[in-house]
């Protein structure tokens, strides 16, 4: 199963540089459609999605999280944001329970 990030340049490309390919976006509403997409994509078990993206289609995310369990559908803080600084790596092992 692969992991697909949805987000900013800069947010997608803090997963690439640790192999996890993503999708960047610069709306929430094309994030919204790219959700969707990966959504009924049988090889993604897991979508990232930036805090600062999807802030404004939380209600959209959880409606889509009640009818389809995989993939599953995390939301991380964005680079920058106020949750302060944000190690990607550990965020994605604790994730995985590596």
């Amino acid at each position: 199963m692969q992991i697909v990030t949805v987000g900013s340049r800069v947010f997608v490309t803090s997963f690439q540089l640790a192999g996890v390919q993503g999708v960047i976006v610069k709306s929430p509403e094309k994030a919204l459609v790219e959700i969707i997409r990966l959504m009924n994509d049988s090889t993604v078990g897991l979508v990232l999605v930036s805090d600062d993206i999807s802030k404004t289609i939380g209600n959209k995310l959880t409606e889509l999280r009640s009818k389809k369990s995989t993939p599953s559908v995390f939301e991380l803080p964005a680079p920058g944001s106020q949750k302060g600084e944000v190690d990607y790596r550990l965020l994605l092992k604790q994730i995985l329970g590596v």
